[in-house]
């Protein structure tokens, strides 16, 4: 594994070298021997091919260096090819007229015959391919402006031509003509077209775009015609009059191809700016190709067909004389100053003419129907680029040039353009490279500039970009830079970027590494030192989690061969566009998105680092720009996919670590929102973000093969846990743990990366999802210390830790630990419910009951829950054991355990008992009351009974205070006047809360008989019982009575003892089978004495009645008995008991009811009676009937 030493000059490489444009050099070859002695400085080069690994340079001495590519190592992809120069040419050319010699002007490869067309000195010669033989004899073409004109829209390499005669249609460019010559085995000339003075030309099928010194014109090269488009320059006045004019016949006679003879022949001199640009420096001359689409071929056709050159070429788009001409173009000058009135009246004269600007043209085909010209007004002034179709319409807006360009070449298909066999495998993104100078202060500086022209002004990414040459070893400081040359070549060239492969390799990173795990242990005690119990934990953890014992020996660095494998095909570039200046020569290629946005990003961070911060400042605001850009932005490739994520990970992660500094201002909202999509959308390991906040940098759990990061990311990590304020500091101390915002951030995170589990593409899913789940944990316990306590209400964080741990997490013995350093008893009992720990939950919930503290407070009424979870649990031991510690704490309670029906676990009531009477021994009578009064179950009757008799009789035989206070309930009741309610009621709503009492109550319910146990019970047992207490017990010794039928001691105890006149006749009634009504229900009929028996009781109870002391009760009551139970009694008897000294009115009621009934009696008999005698009357008819229906009968 790399050391960090080796990697600080990697970083340090890459801050130095931000380059931020789509474009970046990267060099061929370096200090050509441009001079074959070495003893000339004035050498440069004109132009530059490519082709298999042959590299071809035109040099101003009229030599072509040909230099053979040695391809570097196959083993060492990042390895770079070496070139040896093969061979020293100097083109044949034909001695001009003059002194001037631009040297080697155009090379012009057409590998399809395997032949090169060379242009020096204005003369054509040809040479076969790769060696640069001499072919076609001493053929020469001369005197040539340039030599061209190949159709970009056929397959140059020549795939699906004809094989067997291939053959290539070029232009050559004379003084007055331009001849049409098809190179095969031989060079055969076709037709000549009568256009002078053309310096260079582009052609898309027959159509050619063709410039001369002064104006473009479009030729169709089969048909001979020209429409003349505009001028070079604006300024150029002298071509007005055969500019945008009807199209014209351009045909002239046939010529051949001239051959080098001894005579002189006269040439005409070469315009001085020719040199060495004569070829056109469209990027599509050599690398696009191929047939137009269907709808193009059509019209094409369709236009060939036509009888007239106008049916072929429409009129022009007007004179550019006529459209507004560029804001800085230089204006007249001005009138002599005059007079107001005289410049009113007079108009001023006309300017005198300025001379003639001749420009460089510029043509350009970015795609198969379009043409890029430029126009200007000067070679310092800005440029103007205007797109033209095949048939000279303008279309798309123009592009503006800051200078007017020396060198023009386009690259890629264009967004929005139907892509060709030759260029589907080009950048969709189209831009045009113009090498010009500009002005920087005092200072002329060349270089290259880059927009791209397929967006209009203002859409999307239209902004210009500046490119220079790197300084050349041999350049002096301060000495004027050499002009750049640009060209597209035709063959691809491959370029390797190290940087990309260093940045998108993954890496191990080891967040323990650079600090001490002791350290780590120093920060969490100083935040919380309720964790240190739990800290060696996490260390032993650690250790035997990660030990690497069992993997095999070198496994890391087979790992980062692995990695460096893999990456290495992400580093790989390919171009067609050259570069050159002075002796060197560089690839242009598009800048890998990872490294332009990289250098973007390093643009953003300061440079140096305070002494009070922990990491560079930076930009936040361009950085969030930055990411909002990339927003949506869909990979179309694996390396940009990879790009795209690490970006996405470097920027999330240094806005997350620019929240971490206290000195600058604090994210926004939205900001730490960016912070987190960006993150989440690149998929950077959480693991990385723990490491960066000491707090949770020990829940990390690296795996025994660790944290593989891209290496950029790694390196701003490592730089900043190595440049971390120590943790001793007093910044850590007094910024405590860390703001509520960057907790809800890390909240927000973690609950995000919660959500991935169980995707596949996450590596090391178990390592992740535990160090995520323990950092998440202590997270919501920080936020939740805030919460009120007791259970949640709305949407809060303790209802989002609830979740947490409700539904899992992975690191349950680190959650274990954690719970238990913040005293969070009742969440760890939940944790436990997770995963079906029953024991573990009433453990933890029988510390908070029994009073431990758990800060949360939720566990409100916990011996319920207790209750609740007992009937749930199927482990019978569980529920027997705290079954039987709630009995103890609240028998009530405890005892519902053991009886519940709905219970998993069933006990037999013996078995409870039994339980009960070993663990809980004050439970029992609770448990035997619920059997009893809430299950009905008579036959634990006498247990209970003998229960509440130990309670009342112990409390009557050690408190004077509690047989005085019986005593006195029965003079108070006795007292009342009636109406006045049973003693029963009279007791139960005067109830005292002691336990006696209420053991009393439910006493005399038993022995009442209102659970219908009146048979149940041992009569003679309890009497023996409560014979030392017959004074103060005296209901139940009136029911006890009762059951042995002793009626009439009953009811004189309940006529004279209590004064219960109403118990009293419910006694008569029911038979002294229960003095108390059933809570619910109706009494048994077969349980209720007979009318005899009743009317016997009555009479008992009148003998009773007539005896009381006090004779206005005696009178009330005796008068009430009889007028309401009348019918019991017989008069006569009733007649005899009253005294003769009572008024008839006393009795007037009963005596009225006896008469009504003697008399309802008699009437009833009486019609009785008359119903059997016409009974008997109907039934001796029927017989006579009968017999009269049978007849006589003889009896023998």
């Amino acid at each position: 594994m790399e050391s960090n030493d080796t990697e600080e000059p990697v970083l340090t490489r890459w801050q130095a070298a931000a380059e931020t444009g789509p474009f970046v050099l990267r060099s061929l070859l370096e200090d050509l021997p441009l001079s074959a002695e070495g003893d000339r400085d004035d050498i440069e080069i004109n132009c530059v091919e490519f082709l298999e690994q042959n590299l071809y340079v035109g040099t101003s001495a009229s030599e072509i260096l040909h230099f053979v590519q040695i391809p570097p190592d196959p083993e060492d992809a990042s390895g770079k090819p070496s070139y040896i120069l093969a061979s020293r040419l100097p083109p044949a050319f034909h001695e001009p007229p003059t002194a001037a010699r631009p040297g080697v002007q155009q090379i012009l490869l057409l590998p399809k015959v395997n032949k090169a067309c060379i242009l020096c000195n204005w003369t054509v010669t040809f040479y076969s391919l790769p060696e640069l033989s001499p072919v076609f004899g001493t053929t020469q073409i001369r005197p040539c402006n340039w030599i061209g004109g190949i159709d970009l829209n056929i397959d140059l390499s020549g795939s699906g031509q004809d094989v067997k005669a291939p053959s290539v249609t070029v232009l050559a460019s004379l003084n007055k003509k331009i001849r049409v010559i098809k190179i095969s085995e031989d060079p055969r000339g076709l037709r000549t077209i009568d256009f002078a003075g053309s310096v260079t030309s582009v052609r898309r099928d027959s159509f050619a775009c063709v410039a001369d010194s002064h104006s473009y014109a479009l030729l169709d090269v089969d048909r001979l015609l020209k429409i003349p488009l505009f001028p070079i320059s604006s300024l150029d006045d002298s071509q007005s009059g055969n500019i945008g004019g009807h199209v014209e016949d351009i045909s002239g006679t046939t010529g051949g191809i001239s051959r080098s003879t001894s005579s002189a022949q006269g040439y005409s001199a070469a315009p001085q700016d020719d040199r060495g640009h004569g070829r056109s420096t469209s990027l599509g001359t050599f690398m696009t190709s191929g047939a137009r689409r269907p709808g193009q071929r059509a019209a094409s056709g369709d236009r060939s067909g036509r009888e007239t050159p106008e049916g072929i070429f429409r009129e022009s788009s007007p004179a550019p004389a006529r459209e507004p001409s560029p804001t800085n173009k230089p204006l007249p000058p001005p009138p002599p100053a005059e007079s107001g009135a005289t410049q009113q009246q007079q108009a001023p004269p006309p300017p005198p003419p300025l001379a003639p600007v001749l420009l460089k043209p510029h043509i350009v085909s970015p795609t198969p129907q379009e043409f890029l010209l430029v126009t200007g007004t000067g070679p310092r002034d800005p440029g103007v680029g205007m797109f033209v179709n095949l048939e000279g319409d303008p279309t798309r807006s123009t592009l503006e040039f800051d200078k007017y360009p020396e060198q023009l070449v386009v690259d890629g298909r264009g967004v929005g353009v139907d892509p060709t066999p030759t260029t589907i495998d080009d950048e969709e993104e189209g831009f045009v490279l113009a090498s010009m100078s500009r002005d920087f202060g005092e200072e002329s500086r060349h270089g290259v500039e880059i927009q791209r022209w397929d967006l209009d002004p203002g859409e999307g990414d239209s902004e210009k970009y500046w490119l220079e040459a790197p300084m050349l070893g041999n350049q002096k400081d301060g000495s004027s830079p050499a002009k750049i040359g640009l060209r597209s070549v035709f063959d691809v060239g491959d370029v390797y970027f190290e940087d990309v492969v260093e940045r998108l390799r993954l890496k191990r990173f080891q967040p323990f590494a650079t600090r001490s795990m002791d350290a780590s242990i120093l920060s969490l005690h100083s935040v919380d030192s309720r964790t240190a119990m739990s800290l060696e934990r996490v260390s032993g953890e650690r250790e035997l989690f990660e030990s690497t014992d069992d993997l095999p020996k070198g496994w890391e660095d087979h790992r980062n061969e692995e990695e460096q494998q893999f990456a290495q095909r992400l580093g790989q570039a390919r171009t067609r566009i050259v570069a050159w200046s002075g002796n060197a020569i560089w690839w242009t290629v598009r800048n890998p998105l990872a490294l332009r946005l990289d250098a973007s990003i390093s643009d953003m961070t300061s440079n140096k680092i305070r002494d009070d911060q922990t990491y560079p400042s930076m930009d936040r605001r361009k950085l969030i720009e930055l990411v909002n850009s990339l927003r949506g932005r869909e990979a179309k490739t694996e390396t940009e996919f990879l790009s795209l994520g690490y970006i996405r990970q470097r920027a999330g992660l240094l806005l997350f670590m620019s929240s971490l500094d206290a000195l600058a201002p604090p994210p926004s909202e939205p900001e730490y929102r960016i912070c987190e999509d960006a993150l989440l959308e690149g998929g950077l390991d959480p693991r990385v973000i723990l490491a960066i906040v000491p707090y949770l940098r020990n829940e990390i759990v690296e795996g025994r093969k660790g944290i593989w990061i891209h290496g950029g990311v790694k390196d701003v990590a490592d730089s900043f846990i190595t440049n971390s304020i120590p943790e001793s500091s007093d910044t850590t101390k007094d910024s405590g743990v860390m703001s509520d915002h960057i907790l809800n951030f890390l909240r927000r995170f973690l609950a995000a990366w919660r959500k991935r589990k169980g995707f596949g593409s996450i590596a090391n899913e178990n390592e992740v999802f535990r160090s995520v789940d323990a950092a998440l944990l202590i997270v919501l316990l920080q936020l939740d210390r805030s919460t009120a306590p007791g259970p949640p209400k709305g949407k809060s964080v303790r209802l989002d830790l609830y979740e947490l741990v409700d539904k899992g997490v992975d690191c349950f013995e680190r959650a274990i630990s954690l719970l238990e350093s913040h005293r969070r008893l009742y969440v760890l009992s939940r944790l436990y419910q997770s995963r079906k720990m029953a024991s573990e939950v009433l453990a933890t919930w029988r510390r908070i009951v029994e009073g431990e503290p758990d800060e949360g407070g939720e566990f409100r009424e916990g011996e319920q829950k207790v209750r609740d979870y007992l009937t749930k649990i199927r482990n019978p031991a569980l529920v027997q054991e705290y079954g039987v510690w709630l009995a103890t704490r609240n028998p009530k309670l405890g005892v519902q355990v053991f009886a519940e029906d709905r219970s998993q676990v069933k006990f037999e009531p013996t078995q409870v008992v039994e339980i009960l009477r070993a663990g809980a021994p004050g439970a029992v009578k609770d448990y035997l009351e619920y059997l009893v009064f809430n299950k009905n179950h008579a036959e634990y009757i006498n247990e209970l009974i003998a229960y509440y008799l130990d309670i009342v009789t112990s409390k009557l035989e050690e408190s004077e205070e509690a047989r005085a206070t019986l005593a006195q309930t029965y003079e108070s009741y006795r007292a009342l006047r009636p109406p006045k309610p049973t003693y029963r009621q009279f007791i139960t709503d005067n109830t005292i809360d002691e336990e006696w009492w209420q053991s009393r109550l439910r006493l005399l319910q038993l022995l009442g008989g209102s659970q219908g146990s009146a048979s149940q019970y041992d009569v003679a047992a309890i009497l023996a019982r409560i014979a030392p207490y017959t004074q103060e017990l005296v209901p139940e010794v009136i029911i006890l009575d009762g059951r042995q039928s002793h009626h009439e001691e009953a009811l004189r105890l309940l006529t004279h003892g209590l004064g219960d006149y109403d118990t009293a006749i419910n006694y008569c009634l029911l038979g002294g089978s229960s003095i108390y009504h059933p809570v619910s229900g109706t009494v048994a009929l077969e349980s209720l004495p007979t009318r005899e028996q009743q009317a016997e009781l009555f009479g008992f109870l009148l003998s009773e009645f007539l005896q009381i002391e006090d004779i206005s009760n005696r009178v009330e009551q005796t008068s009430n008995l009889l007028e309401r139970f009348g019918g019991w009694f017989d008069v006569g008897h009733v007649l005899g008991l009253i005294p003769d000294s009572w008024s008839v009115d006393l009795v007037s009621g009963f005596l009225v009811s006896a008469l009504r009934r003697i008399v309802r009696e008699r009437s009833e008999t009486m019609v009785a009676k008359a119903l059997s005698g016409a009974e008997n009357l109907k039934v001796a008819a029927d017989l006579i009937g009968r017999i009269e229906a049978a007849g006589p009968s003889i009896e023998a």
